[in-house]
């Protein structure tokens, strides 16, 4: 080639990176493996800036002055209303928590509905006075929001995406780069109740009593942890892949080591027996109430005082701690004494659970 010779590169693009798939699995939607390897390699890559690279429940920044989180979520549970809450209250309480594991307090949502010609207009009202409740509960408004409707057989019922965006008092760091060796985890109750409600009603399961989704606002919880201790350093819910996943990423992300005590860990015994059925460990089963706080050693103790003060945080409980050993991995110490890894979840587990 010479100097006067160009090149058109109006036929190039970058190649898509590699994979052992070559198309979308509903796997990749599970929360675990498959979905942070669609997220590191596909989408990180291409937008990447300094606020998406704290793959945090949402993005903190600075405007005027102020701090603000931002985030969004969709939300495709199926079915459309199970035991203890449905798809509307779902998708306000999702997007208030994420902001709240911020360290924000929620202000004002954004509604996004595409709805599948042939839902029965009772099934949505319910649906959007369940939104309206929700959003009472939480003490936030929904501003704007926009509607859309797809041929019958090309949707679901109904999907709902929902975006927030609170305020980040002065004096709150919430993130993952805070995360330091002695920190104490606690998770604020019994965990794995969304999930199993859901699958219940899926596979037409009936157990000796009614196992209800966890579906919380918990802004208010948090609001009272912050007002105990400003030494929170990570806030977390344990949504999809459970809180074995969640456990996995913050280790990732802060090249430290977990330990968890499996005998700390709060399990309903109708829950046990009901992953026991269904061949599930209740460690990766999606919450929609339940959160993980990272909090220094020091103030562990007023933290879960300050928890179990409140209504979503009674059960509260200490389940493990932050090492300086085996980085980047979880590590469960059994009720017989032995340890084992708990891995990021992969493959499918529970499908559609949000």
């Amino acid at each position: 080639m010479n100097e006067n010779e160009t090149v058109d590169f109006a036929g190039f693009a970058c190649p898509i990176p590699k994979s052992d798939y070559t198309n979308v699995l509903l796997a990749h939607g599970s929360g675990g493996k498959l979905t942070h390897d669609l997220i590191g390699k596909m989408f990180v890559p291409q937008f990447r800036n300094e606020m998406l690279e704290q793959l945090h429940d949402g993005a903190v920044f600075s405007v005027g002055g102020n701090r603000l989180a931002f985030s969004t979520d969709s939300y495709v549970v199926n079915p459309v209303f199970f035991p203890g809450g449905d798809i509307g209250e779902l998708a306000i309480n999702g997007t208030v928590n994420d902001l709240a594991m911020c360290g924000a307090r929620p202000l004002y949502l954004s509604a996004g509905f595409i709805i599948e010609e042939g839902l029965a207009l009772d099934d949505l009202w319910k649906i959007v006075l369940s939104m309206q409740q929700a959003a009472k509960n939480a003490g936030v408004l929904l501003v704007t929001g926009d509607t859309k409707v797809v041929d019958r057989g090309k949707g679901d019922k109904i999907f709902i995406n929902t975006s927030g965006i609170g305020v980040v008092d002065a004096g709150i760091d919430i993130s993952p780069g805070r995360i330091k060796a002695g920190d104490r985890i606690i998770v604020n109750g019994d965990i794995g109740l969304h999930g199993i409600a859901v699958m219940s009603v899926r596979q037409g399961l009936e157990f000796e009593t009614e196992i209800r989704s966890d579906t919380a606002p918990l802004n208010g919880l948090v609001a009272e942890m912050l007002e105990a201790s400003r030494e929170i350093h990570v806030l977390r819910d344990p949504t999809r892949g459970g809180v074995a996943t969640t456990l996995n990423e913050l280790a990732g992300q802060s090249g430290l080591g977990i330990v968890i005590n499996e005998e700390s860990i709060p399990v309903r015994d109708d829950v046990k027996g009901a992953c026991e059925i269904l061949g599930l460990d209740p460690l990766y089963i999606a919450n929609e109430g339940k959160l993980l706080a990272f909090v220094s050693a020091g103030d562990a103790g007023k933290v879960l005082q300050a928890m179990r003060r409140h209504p979503f945080g009674k059960g509260a409980v200490e389940i493990g701690e932050v090492v300086d050993s085996h980085k980047g991995t979880v590590v469960m110490k059994s009720k017989i004494g032995g340890t084992r890894v708990v891995d990021m979840l992969t493959g499918e587990q529970l499908p559609r659970i949000c």
